[in-house]
């Protein structure tokens, strides 16, 4: 089944179950898809739609640290559980552990060896995993062992 229609399907149960914000989180996600879709002008691959919800899950993340900076509690907390029903949708991001290894590897491929290195190191660190690593977790273990 394709992404699109998964999240459809899930946004259709939400509105007869009358879960207000999941279907409006849903139906936020699926305009973005569509979006990116109409601007491909093809359909999206994996990489692409993890993407969409990365990026929107980035925003909901500052949109609720700006609310809680502001004292506006009731909605910094809405944008956490919008943020929650996204993150339903991404792939499981890898491990600590996990990641460390797959930056050993590519370390150890590239023939890293400095700072200097890292924007190659960490493109390829990113490729391999297919968004399932934490872009700040790599770059701090990147950066640990180049040094």
């Amino acid at each position: 089944m394709d992404f699109i229609d998964q999240i459809k399907q899930d946004m259709y149960s939400a509105m007869k179950s009358g879960d207000k914000i999941r279907t409006n989180i849903l139906r936020t996600l699926l305009s973005s898809l569509k979006e990116k879709k109409i601007e491909k002008r093809d359909s999206l691959n994996e990489g692409e739609y993890v993407n969409v919800i990365k990026r929107l899950v980035k925003q909901l993340k500052e949109a609720a640290d700006t609310y809680q900076k502001a004292g506006r509690l009731e909605l910094a907390e809405k944008e956490t559980l919008e943020l929650n029903i996204l993150k339903e949708y991404l792939p499981e991001i890898f491990s600590e552990e996990k990641t460390l290894n797959l930056v050993k590897e590519v370390i150890a491929q590239t023939s890293a060896n400095n700072l200097s290195d890292m924007g190659e190191v960490m493109s390829a660190v990113m490729q391999k995993s297919k968004g399932k690593v934490d872009g700040g977790i790599a770059n701090r273990l990147v950066k640990e062992l180049l040094q």
